[in-house]
């Protein structure tokens, strides 16, 4: 399968690249959540934050809002039928995450220390690589 700009899996990809898209449908996966046992259950998201990601799978057709009228009133949100469908890939890609996850920080925090390196004058990549390489040669 190829990936190009106007492919159907960039729908998939673009959907799930924002930061909370995926967290918030696992938290739903279970049914229906209001939106404040929603952010106690995910930690870390602002009202804010969790309230433009609703929206957004809302407006994708993954989550449906649901209000009663009630005092006070009471919002709900649930995974639709396709929303459902995003379960299984998400947890292969946590499985993914848990098996691979430890490699995937070390590579960050090794570029993180590198571009600090680099930032405050301590040696260049290129130049430890020419060496390196000279060095090779010579032998």
């Amino acid at each position: 399968m190829d990936y190009l700009a106007d492919c159907r899996s960039r729908i998939a990809f673009d959907l799930l690249a924002h930061t909370w898209s995926s967290v918030v449908v696992w938290a739903l996966r279970h049914g229906p959540q209001r939106p404040v046992v929603l952010r106690k259950r995910i930690g870390g998201i602002s009202a804010k934050a969790l309230n433009e990601t609703l929206r957004r799978l809302e407006h994708s057709g993954i989550v449906e809002r649901r209000a009663y009228r009630e005092a006070p009133p009471r919002v709900e949100y649930r995974l639709t039928g396709l929303g459902t469908t995003l379960i299984g890939p998400l947890e292969v890609l946590g499985e993914w995450a848990h098996a691979y996850g430890d490699e995937v920080t070390a590579a960050q925090e090794r570029q993180e220390t590198a571009a600090g390196a680099r930032s405050a004058g301590v040696g260049d990549d290129s130049s430890r690589f020419l060496v390196s390489a000279s060095a090779r040669v010579q032998k």
